[in-house]
């Protein structure tokens, strides 16, 4: 009897420091522990002053602190982050901002959150159909659909400059 009990005491030890840790290292774990109350709160990517210098492709988040959609995507937005910091300058635009006003106005915002794919390099924008946001998978192949448009524009812009 005292054999079953200590191998169900560890293995019932064994889930509770499987489960710690578990929560301890996943995303959502910071969410709940260093409770998130608005957008604002997330703190992800670069600022745009800095994103608009460089010629890698932009992902620009516009979000109010009110919106409560915002404060959902925002998870999302942070692993989407962490896949495409490389590929893409991944910016945080708060609509509400003084000093994104102009921005605001000229991509002509209907709704929060709005995610756009901004490319300086080739005088580029497009608009991420919001239907998408909340399904990782779709968002991905989008942003890696823009990537391999990209490519090809590279690769056009190089074959022509041979010439």
């Amino acid at each position: 009897m005292k054999k079953k009990l200590f191998i169900a005491l560890g293995v019932l030890f064994v889930i509770l420091v499987t489960s710690a840790i578990t929560f301890a290292v996943s995303p959502a774990a910071d969410d709940l522990v260093n409770k998130k109350h608005v957008p604002s709160d997330y703190k992800i990517g670069i600022p745009y002053s800095e994103a608009i210098q460089s010629d890698k492709p932009m992902l620009a988040l516009f979000y109010v602190d009110w919106c409560g959609y915002c404060l959902r995507f925002m998870p999302k937005f942070r692993t989407i982050s962490s896949l495409y910091k490389d590929k893409y300058n991944v910016v945080m635009l708060n609509a509400e901002a003084p000093e994104n006003e102009a921005l605001v106005k000229d991509v002509a915002l209907t709704g929060f959150p709005t995610l756009y794919v901004i490319d300086k390099k080739y005088d580029n924008r497009f608009l991420l159909n919001n239907a998408i946001y909340m399904d990782l998978k779709k968002l991905r192949v989008e942003l890696d659909r823009y990537l391999k448009v990209r490519k090809q524009l590279d690769a056009a812009a190089n074959c022509s400059c041979e010439k």
